[in-house]
């Protein structure tokens, strides 16, 4: 075991380094972590399953160790305050939404349980967005009453004013219990199966943020494909640094851990050096499984290569993640190959790519053991179904299918093989619907029951692709479809681009033209006849940039993702 020293991190990382052997390298993944059978539990929320794991350490935050048992208590105490609050006697609220605004610590999972338990459907809101997105959410949602952590009342008693909804404050026995005595009866079993879960408001890069309400169905589907497809076990412990009003933060990283009986440290917000501090502490319970964005990896890679620069360090901090981390995830946006690679070459792991979106969980998955496709999003995860397809020029005909797969097997419709088309998602993953929105749910869906997704994808090499959305990233210029993600990944190996954003712009002569947004690395210069000249040695003469914008910054949101649309106009207003 390290000795418990106070140098800088830096330093005690140099220390460790040098003092000690490297850890024994271990070539693939434990027998512990092979798939599992998927559960056959039905659709009750995780907090039905608390109580089996007992005094298990469910969450570990800035105010201490959390177990499953106490979690639950405090759950129940806080779900029986919202029904009196809402005078409901009976202990369900039949769908009422309660919004909640919590930090990355125990209030958080406390707050989304007690609106579970108290027959709500949550609606968990962002400290970063501004006050008028979050009084868009909260009355969108028409939520009956609004729960704050600690820090955030004094920020939502002006927004629940104006809208005359109830504030219901966090009390400090949230965050580290009390002595309230023993809580009341418990939760009563209830149909959870077409009951609404939460809501989750789109990320709103094709316009205005939409609730997508998923069932205790929906949810359930995604977190038992997961935990089956990336073997979660008890023994797992994850490091979650990612906001939680998104399905990435909020089911990938928190609900399956919670749901198998594991760990999840959680740190209030994302830190490089916190980050590293966990990947390399040798205090218990150990981070086995981490999951990001891209942008979070890129910070992770320059905090090392301004930090780690020592060749015996650089070997330590290989050898600890090779041997201690079974586990690291990207998605939510797409993965540049470089950093892929980079990333491989630091830690030895080749991340693992995903595809989801908000309305329907996790569809694809790249496999946990196999062989991973820079760029792929692999294949289907249990339960669901996909299509490519394209509109088509049969009478009698909607669309034309290009391949149909599930978790087993792809088809491919002969004289369709790697063709480019819109994909589209069924099973029980699904969401139910865009809340109070039916005339938008509905032309969400085709004729036949299929979601689609507005991404454009690709079936080759026995994987799935995404072009990226259909909307702003399948650039049409000169008879040509061009996918910007691609461009991207090409500019993205340039030495002197940092960062990167192809956009459409509309043009007279072209249809579009291909613009990119670049940032430079630190000293690096770049001229459009530069850019060219390179380009022509890895890139189809039609998709090189017709233009080059140099900026200091691309905006992206917590997520990594870039919104093109308004990119375009903030660069051609008119």
């Amino acid at each position: 075991m390290p000795p418990h020293v106070t140098l800088p991190f830096r330093r005690l990382v140099w220390s460790l380094a040098s003092r000690w052997p490297a850890p024994k390298r271990h070539r693939g993944h434990s027998l512990l972590h092979t798939a599992p059978e998927v559960p056959r539990d039905g659709t009750a929320p995780v907090f039905m399953r608390a109580l089996t794991f007992g005094d298990r350490v469910a969450l570990i935050d800035r105010h201490g160790r959390h177990t499953y048992r106490e979690l639950y208590e405090r759950s129940l105490r806080l779900s029986q305050e919202i029904c009196r609050l809402r005078g409901c006697q009976e202990g369900d609220l039949q769908e009422e939404r309660i919004s909640f605004l919590c930090s990355n610590d125990v209030s958080y999972v406390v707050a989304q349980w007690a609106s579970w338990m108290s027959g709500g459907i949550a609606v968990p809101l962002y400290w970063k967005h501004p006050e008028a997105q979050l009084e868009y959410f909260i009355q969108d949602s028409q939520s009956s009453v609004v729960v704050a952590g600690q820090e955030y009342v004094a920020l939502l008693r002006p927004v629940v004013q104006r809208l005359g909804v109830p504030l219901l404050p966090l009390t400090p026995a949230v965050y580290q219990g009390g002595a309230e005595g023993p809580t009341e009866q418990p939760v009563h079993e209830r149909k959870w199966h077409d009951r609404g879960a939460m809501i989750f408001y789109t990320s709103g890069t094709t316009g205005r943020p939409k609730g997508a309400l998923s069932t205790h169905r929906n949810i359930t589907a995604v977190v038992t494909g997961l935990v089956h497809t990336w073997a979660w076990t008890k023994d797992d412990v994850i490091l979650h640094v990612l906001p939680l009003h998104h399905v990435h933060g909020v089911v990938n990283k928190l609900l399956c851990p919670l749901w198998v009986g594991a760990t999840c440290v959680m740190l209030p917000e994302f830190s490089a050096q916190q980050v590293w501090e966990k990947f390399l502490s040798s205090d218990t319970p150990r981070i086995n499984v981490f999951m990001a964005v891209p942008t979070i990896y890129s910070k992770l890679l320059d905090y090392y290569d301004r930090h780690f620069t020592q060749p015996h360090v650089q070997d330590f901090v290989r050898a600890v993640c090779e041997e201690k981390i079974r586990l690291m995830v990207s998605g939510s946006a797409a993965l540049p190959v470089p950093l892929l690679e980079k990333w491989k070459s630091v830690t030895g792991h080749t991340l693992l790519e995903r595809y989801g979106m908000t309305e329907i969980g996790m569809a694809l998955s790249n496999p946990l053991t196999g062989t991973r496709l820079p760029g792929s999003v692999g294949i289907p995860l249990p339960g669901v179904e996909v299509r490519i397809i394209s509109e088509s020029l049969q009478k009698g005909s909607s669309y034309d299918i290009h391949a149909e797969g599930n978790e087993r097997e792809t088809k491919v419709t002969p004289g369709f093989e790697e063709k480019e088309g819109e994909l589209l998602v069924r099973g029980p993953s699904v969401f139910r619907e865009y809340w109070d929105k039916p005339e938008e749910t509905k032309n969400a869906f085709t004729s036949d029951g299929w979601f689609k997704t507005g991404d454009t994808a690709v079936f080759k090499d026995g994987r799935y692709w995404i072009r990226g959305r259909t909307s702003v990233d399948i650039i049409k210029t000169g008879g040509y479809k061009v996918s910007a993600l691609e461009i991207e990944w090409h500019l993205l190996s340039h030495p002197s681009i940092m960062d990167v954003a192809v956009i459409g712009v509309p043009d007279v002569t072209w249809g579009q033209r291909i613009t990119a947004v670049v940032t430079l690395q630190e000293g690096c210069s770049l001229s459009h006849r530069e850019l060219k000249e390179w380009a022509r040695g890895v890139m189809a003469p039609y998709a090189i940039p017709s233009e080059l914008l140099l900026v200091e910054e691309i905006p992206r949101n917590q997520m990594g993702k870039v919104n093109k649309k308004d990119l375009v106009k903030q660069f051609y207003p008119s």
